[in-house]
């Protein structure tokens, strides 16, 4: 991801929210900024998705994220993975988790994090993360109550 890529992320990051949560263009360069891993697919009709990572240490004040930090000491948090709604169900979220695994594997961190929207729902998404092997490791509110999230993790073989 380059910073020429922000304006599509941002847009295709709007048309994910709820799922994914809101972000303005200055947030979204400072968490790229800070980030360990950020990659966008493309394909001929153009983005097609995009995954942001962020590893530990980082200033990011997302609660979710704190939670990890003070939890773990080395780990990778997906700060937001995005699909376009058109190419769902074609691979492409398995497909940059694999880049994510890989990534962690190769930093030699030994657990993968992100969280999941019980509130409002998201059940394809629960799913999604279950079937890559993520685990609940805790449920927390967010802004101010309206967003219940569960908190996920993925162990890593780093051997």
């Amino acid at each position: 991801m380059t910073a020429g890529d922000l304006d599509e992320v941002l847009d295709l990051n709007e048309r994910c929210t709820p799922h994914v949560g809101p972000v303005d263009r200055d947030r979204l360069a400072a968490i790229v900024g800070e980030s360990s891993l950020a990659l966008v697919a493309r394909d001929a009709a153009g983005l097609a998705g995009f995954v942001i990572v962020l590893g530990p240490g980082a200033g990011y004040d997302s609660p979710n994220y704190r939670w990890f930090a003070e939890r773990y000491e080395d780990f990778r948090y997906v700060d937001r993975i995005a699909v376009d709604p058109a190419r769902h169900r074609g691979g492409l979220g398995r497909r940059l988790y694999q880049e994510v695994f890989d990534h962690a594997r190769a930093e030699g961190s030994p657990v993968v994090t992100c969280e999941v929207n019980l509130e409002p729902p998201n059940p394809v998404s629960q799913r999604f993360h279950a079937s890559l092997g993520f685990t609940e490791v805790g449920r927390q509110d967010t802004y101010g109550g309206t967003v219940v999230v569960q908190l996920l993790e993925r162990r890593v073989d780093t051997t």
